[in-house]
């Protein structure tokens, strides 16, 4: 079995990175549907006699959110927001997809973006009553988002290097 082709490989991690980001932001614009759709399921799986605590910060949310939209649907704004600004980052790592080398740049500054999630959600987390499971859950997005940046980085790092020699 051959070996990947470097830019090859490259492609495909950069591929999944961008169609998290675009999943990522999409789903920022339907939250109080996707929510209630959570809500039911959870209903129907019975969580709140498995996970009782997760359960109740689920309807919690739900509630507010509800109550949100139908009295202040501007603030849904600013959730609008965020999902563009996940799809406009998206867009930023198409450099490095059609020229890798040229714009390592992009990949260093989304490992450092990826790398900011963890204190934003351990520092404003606690500040906004998120629990702390949940900021875990959002912290593992800053990891899960390193790891195809970090494989691309090296990836770009030996292209460099054979470029050179």
């Amino acid at each position: 079995m051959a070996a990947i082709n470097p830019l090859r490989s490259i492609r495909i991690w950069l591929v999944i990175f961008i169609i998290g980001l675009v999943l990522s932001g999409v789903t920022a614009f339907p939250l109080q549907s996707e929510l209630s759709l959570l809500v039911h399921l959870s209903a129907n799986l019975h969580l709140a006699d498995h996970a009782p605590v997760l359960n109740q910060w689920l309807i919690t949310v739900h509630t507010a959110l509800t109550d949100e939209n139908a009295r202040y649907p501007f603030l849904a704004y600013g959730t609008d927001w965020l999902a563009f600004a996940h799809i406009v980052l998206a867009i930023a790592f198409i450099g490095p997809l059609l020229d890798p080398v040229r714009n390592k740049w992009v990949i260093t500054f989304g490992l450092i973006a990826c790398a900011g999630v963890i204190p934003l959600a351990l520092i404003a987390g606690p500040l906004r009553g998120i629990p702390f499971y949940w900021r875990l859950i959002d912290c593992s997005f800053g990891i899960f988002g390193c790891i195809p940046l970090w494989i691309v980085h090296r990836k770009i790092t030996r292209l460099e290097v054979q470029a050179t020699h």
